[in-house]
């Protein structure tokens, strides 16, 4: 019984510290309350590949940077699932003595690059928000209603601030 995280860096453009993006989408998932039985993949892909995928899946053109597939359609939801009702977050459970898939996050490192200009943070701060935010909408949240986006907005700060940016402890000899 454990909680699985699958990572692969399958790209040149950009390359990812594939551990520490594990272990941030692991202490969110953990977070979240999912701790075991639970297998989710995190993937690391380029622009032509993220696109292929964002027209096939979402009947848009072009690349994005991070895209979430929940995979388990069979499993007991309080919340939301961004194609169902309910006010999110969700809170899922495996259907006893049964592994859960979670789902798949797919982030696309260049165009998370570019974004990083755009928003004027560096590239790990772009990708830190997009692990944490593709790991939410596994887990149900979504932001296409503005109240919906300013409560996942809220929870993807708190697990950052949590997580990705800890203070560095106090050193005693300075002070």
């Amino acid at each position: 019984m454990s909680l699985d995280i699958y990572a692969a860096d399958e790209q040149s453009d950009h390359p990812v510290a594939v551990d520490r993006w594990t272990a941030l989408a692991r202490a969110a998932l953990e977070a979240e309350g999912i701790t075991e039985d639970t297998e989710v993949s995190l993937l690391f892909i380029d622009e032509a590949s993220i696109a292929a995928l964002n027209e096939r899946f979402l009947d848009k053109e072009g690349p994005t940077d991070v895209l979430s597939f929940p995979i388990e359609d069979e499993i007991d939801r309080s919340g939301r699932s961004p194609d169902e009702g309910g006010t999110g977050p969700a809170s899922i459970e495996a259907p006893t003595g049964r592994h859960l898939l979670l789902g798949d996050v797919v982030i696309c490192p260049a165009v998370a690059a570019v974004n990083a200009v755009d928003h004027g943070v560096t590239f790990d701060d772009e990708i830190a928000l997009l692990v944490v935010h593709g790991i939410l909408h596994l887990l149900g949240m979504d932001h296409v209603v503005d109240e919906e986006a300013e409560r996942m907005e809220r929870r993807e700060q708190q697990l950052l601030d949590r997580f990705y940016r800890v203070p560095p402890l106090l050193d005693p000899a300075n002070g």
